[in-house]
């Protein structure tokens, strides 16, 4: 594999505090076989393998699976210059030659993804060994198996098929594996979630934020929705459903995490934790999403620091025209979901941009944020039914859940069937998860790429100051737009100048 993996595998222990899940105390050169002894070491051996969840939903994930979909595109900027890695993914224009791609963005999600393997094979090739007692015995491994899982799925949906590390690697000769199959990765994934299903507590008596057998069943039914598993996913998710641990929020609004409480809450499945301050624990994605170039005195109304900074450069992950069009009158999810700022420094005639305002949160300190990121929702555990059920042609019980987030958001009832109704759960999730890092699976799992994303490139060129191009002669899209609709990224180039095996 590479330097930088290899380094991940034999030595992979950024632990956390057993006290506080949050805390991360400094990497250490212990190694496995003086460190694994006690309950306390396993339990911040696990919390580490979270630990890279933060540097993917706060950095990647939302321009690989945001940004490259027809939900969100970049503010031009033609006085900062390009920002080629970021633009190439929202403007479909990855260079990719042989299978393999340069860009740094799909090179760290890939290296993120496999330090949380990393870490969590490292605590699961010990803790059966381990004298600990059963539950806490159980807790661990369950999350871990849920992590690994979670971070193959991750790489088999960006990349098809990726090395299937297992184990510890104690050799830079061993750290480099073969392509597994895609169908070898789901395998995998779908092994490691039946295992932890029935080990891992539900979410009532586990500690906040971290992994629950109701997390790891809403995982899996998403595997299997991928695979178009119904009657499979339809089994492992009802008991989310009927366990009354998780219930939608009274407002869409309030589903969200704020800076420093309702995290976790009860339509909470399972969200990345992020606490504002100087441990190291805070994450910055809402001001990596505002269109730039943005004033301090313009940014304060939104965030409420007492130490606002102009923000320059080029705005990213900003709301599409056709996002906007997307909710239907009345949708209450609409404004909870975007708001618009002037900017009176930009190049566009019209100085008014959209950005993503359910994460805009209140906070103390310039670009520091404790707000969550949500992975899962109880309002997607509603949609994924109501899409499993209405696959084997149980319409009416499929509009029973789908209607559920409707009325939520003060909206009508469905009341159609078959395609129709089909057709209604697909826009739903594209308004209800909105920003939420959902869009591109669903555009890809449905093989719906041409049928979506050319059209929309072909309206970014056609009406380029829609999609906020300053009205300048070279304000317009480059020759090279969305000419790669390929359904996977390359894999990292830098990972192949070291493996022989792509």
């Amino acid at each position: 594999m590479k330097k930088y993996i290899i380094v991940l595998l034999i030595s992979s222990l950024g632990l956390a505090s057993c006290d506080d899940f949050l805390t991360v105390v400094p990497e250490t050169q212990l190694s496995s076989a003086t460190f694994f002894k006690t309950e306390s070491d396993f339990v911040q051996a696990v919390n580490s393998a979270y630990v890279p969840l933060r540097a993917i939903v706060n950095d990647r994930a939302w321009k690989l699976a945001e940004m490259h979909s027809d939900n969100t595109y970049y503010g031009r900027n033609e006085l900062f210059g390009a920002v080629d890695p970021q633009e190439d993914l929202a403007d479909f224009a990855v260079p990719t030659a042989n299978g393999v791609t340069a860009n740094e963005n799909v090179l760290q999600q890939y290296r993120l993804d496999y330090l949380i393997i990393a870490r969590a094979n490292q605590v699961l090739a010990l803790i059966d060994e381990a004298d600990l007692n059963q539950e806490t015995k159980d807790n661990v491994k369950g999350q871990a198996l849920f992590l690994r899982a979670y971070a193959y799925f991750e790489l088999a949906r960006y990349f098809g098929s990726v090395p299937l590390h297992l184990i510890p690697v104690a050799t830079r000769e061993e750290s480099a594996l073969p392509l597994s199959s895609e169908d070898e990765i789901y395998a995998q994934i779908i092994t490691d979630l039946i295992a932890a299903v029935p080990i891992l507590p539900p979410k009532s008596e586990q500690q906040p934020g971290r992994v629950t057998s109701g997390a790891a069943r809403t995982l899996l039914a998403n595997v299997y929705i991928n695979l178009r598993q119904w009657s499979d996913a339809e089994a492992i998710l009802t008991p989310v459903i009927s366990s009354g641990e998780y219930t939608l929020m009274p407002s869409y609004e309030m589903a969200f995490s704020d800076n420093a409480g309702n995290k976790n809450n009860a339509e909470s499945v399972f969200e990345v934790q992020f606490l504002e301050g100087a441990a190291g624990l805070n994450g910055n994605f809402i001001y990596q999403m505002m269109p730039r170039p943005l004033l301090a005195e313009e940014l304060v109304e939104i965030m409420g620091t007492s130490n606002p900074q102009d923000l320059d450069g080029e705005g990213n992950n900003i709301p599409t025209p056709d996002i906007i069009a997307a909710y239907e009158p009345g949708d209450q999810r609409k404004d909870a979901s975007i708001a618009y700022v002037f900017l009176s420094n930009s190049a566009r005639d019209n100085k008014t941009y959209p950005y993503i305002k359910k994460y805009a949160k209140k906070h103390s300190q310039h670009n520091n944020t404790g707000t969550n990121f949500p992975i899962y929702r109880y309002s997607e555990v509603l949609l994924f039914m109501a899409e499993i059920l209405n696959e084997q042609g149980k319409d009416g019980e499929a509009r029973v859940y789908l209607n559920q987030v409707r009325e939520r958001a003060g909206l009508e009832p469905v009341t159609s069937s078959g395609a129709d109704l089909a057709d209604a759960i697909f826009r739903e999730r594209r308004v209800e998860l909105a920003f939420e890092n959902k869009r591109w699976f669903d555009i890809q799992r449905k093989d719906l790429i041409e049928e979506i994303i050319i059209p929309y490139g072909e309206r970014i060129v056609a009406n380029p100051q829609d999609y906020y191009y300053p009205p300048t002669a070279t304000g317009k899209p480059r020759p090279n737009v969305f000419t790669n609709l390929d359904k996977f990224y390359g894999l990292p180039a830098a990972e192949s100048d070291i493996s022989p095996y792509f």
